[in-house]
């Protein structure tokens, strides 16, 4: 049994997981410094295979079953997670019970010449190991060829410089918060690359019925940044679009409001239905639901239905 002020957080083992779950445990202890937070490392499926593209593993399952059954069999308290790895579907009996501050949600572009896409050589090679990313960029530059990539941040950057790829494509957050800034040739605008849903926030799970470890959360958790997260949550859920649909969303905070962006594409970004919705704070879910009904009844349910069609048959 923990005493009353032990707890065990569960991550994963990669550079930026620690960097996370480090980050935790300092909110954690600016907050609540009675309580003290150990760092529990899980190496998950997703960080032992790195040959294989993330769809033909499963989808993001694999960055968090190992962590969600250590959860379950209480052998942790709670776990960190990048919002955007997370199953729409959790466990029963988990739950995200806290949100904290969030870093930028934007996707910035590595490049051996030019700050933006439009900049690149002809015919650029680009790598990333999105769908998400692969169609937005096929949509910008139609005479790109987009090469797969997977791997932690150190690992991708290392595969990029002994490339001969013209550019790389990652999440701004993740760059800085590892500090390779300085590798950064520019911030890709929303009209050009939208995020994927919760991009740069991170997500605290828990136990439903362990109250104890949900009090401590709550002093880290920012209600505004959870309704964003919700909402683009929210969009990707009603969707239904997992890891093999290029599906996008950014919730932006303006005067109060929330102003959702979403965009459901083809795999070759020829085919696309981006659309936004605005509303209040109090109901974020609600939001995401209204914006992907939408979407689908403007087009995006053909290609939803065209791309698992696709994926079946294989």
């Amino acid at each position: 049994m923990n005493t009353s002020s032990h707890f065990r957080l569960g991550t994963r083992g990669s550079p930026l997981a620690l960097w996370q779950a480090r980050r935790v445990q300092a909110l954690l202890a600016d907050k609540c410094p009675d309580a003290a937070v150990e760092i529990v490392v899980i190496h998950t499926t997703g960080d032992k295979i790195l040959d294989k593209p993330l769809v033909q593993l499963g989808g993001k399952g694999v960055f968090t079953k190992e962590i969600e059954h250590a959860l379950l069999a209480e052998e942790i308290d709670f776990a960190v997670h990048s919002f955007k790895d997370l199953p729409t579907r959790l466990p029963d009996r988990l739950a995200i019970v806290s949100v904290p501050e969030r870093d930028s949600p934007f996707d910035a572009l590595l490049a051996r010449e030019g700050r933006c896409l439009k900049e690149l050589p002809a015919h650029p090679v680009i790598a990333t190991g999105s769908l998400r990313r692969r169609a937005q960029v096929l949509a910008a530059r139609p005479d790109a060829s987009v090469v797969d990539l997977r791997g932690n941040v150190n690992t991708r950057l290392r595969k990029y410089h002994e490339s001969n790829w013209d550019a790389m494509i990652m999440a701004e957050a993740g760059l800085r918060r590892m500090g390779w800034t300085d590798q950064i040739a520019g911030i890709l605008p929303l009209d050009e690359m939208l995020p994927a849903p919760a991009q740069g926030a991170l997500a605290i799970e828990a136990r439903l019925a362990d109250e104890r470890t949900q009090t401590l959360l709550r002093a880290i958790h920012d209600e505004a940044v959870a309704a964003g997260a919700w909402a683009e949550r929210s969009f990707l859920t009603t969707l239904e679009g997992g890891c093999q649909v290029p599906i996008a969303a950014y919730a932006e905070m303006e005067n109060g409001c929330l102003i959702l962006h979403g965009l459901v594409s083809s795999l070759d970004g020829t085919r696309r239905v981006r659309e936004s919705e605005s509303a209040g704070l109090d109901h974020p879910e609600e939001t995401g639901r209204r914006l992907a009904e939408r979407i689908w009844e403007l087009g995006g349910n053909a290609i939803i239905e065209e791309l698992k069609s696709t994926n079946q048959s294989r």
